[in-house]
């Protein structure tokens, strides 16, 4: 019989062959999905953003975990859609216009979706009428922002600004993060939460998750 939780040990070694083999031999003998993230994936991702908190691990462990867990979650993914299991929340995220630094940016969707997240990943570069389109489409979403350039943190206020003109900002929770951005800065263009890590960045992602299930509850 296999161990899965072994799958645990994985995702916080950042062993991605040994996360496959075991998400695989589950998934064969038919374990809930849900139950994969629930029991390993999450906790693993948690106590990574732990070891990180407390400066037992780095950017290149964050990485290479994040990396194992989404190995994971590449084959957990499509089993989830057959049952219709719930995500914690939704988030969009994306690089704002003009900037084109991406590795932030994905290990925060990395680290969101270990956390259970549903991540639109817009990539880079990233228009604000890009990111109103997106939190368009289902209620209840977190627009996560990203940048690593002084000249192109100002845009994250221009995604701001059309999503109130667009009658979004109310239905939305928006949080930003990248090299430049304090929580000063977050506060002035009027997000609601600021990340100053990818670990951080989860434990606001669920704080602004809670907030939305209430903001939408019927």
């Amino acid at each position: 019989m296999t161990d899965y939780s072994k799958l645990y040990d994985a995702i916080v070694t950042g062993d991605h062959r040994l996360a496959v083999e075991v998400t695989k031999a589950a998934l064969e003998a038919n374990v809930d999905p849900s139950e994969l993230i629930a029991k390993y994936m999450i906790p693993a991702m948690n106590e990574v953003g732990n070891r990180f908190a407390c400066n037992e691990y780095f950017v290149p462990e964050l990485l290479i975990a994040a990396r194992a867990m989404k190995a994971s979650l590449e084959l957990i993914t499509p089993r989830l859609a057959e049952t219709g299991a719930k995500r914690v929340g939704r988030v969009v995220i994306g690089t704002v216009k003009g900037d084109l630094h991406d590795i932030g940016k994905n290990l925060v969707a990395s680290m969101l979706e270990g956390a259970g997240f549903e991540v639109i990943d817009l990539g880079v570069d990233v228009p604000a009428e890009k990111f109103v389109q997106a939190a368009q489409e289902k209620p209840g979403t977190i627009v996560a922002m990203s940048a690593l350039l002084t000249t192109t943190m100002l845009n994250m206020k221009s995604v701001i600004e059309a999503l109130q003109q667009s009658g979004l900002r109310d239905k939305v929770r928006i949080m930003v993060g990248g090299a430049p951005i304090t929580q000063q800065f977050a506060d002035q263009i009027g997000a609601d939460g600021y990340g100053e890590n990818a670990s951080a960045a989860v434990q606001v992602a669920r704080k602004l998750a809670a907030e939305l299930t209430q903001v939408t509850a019927p």
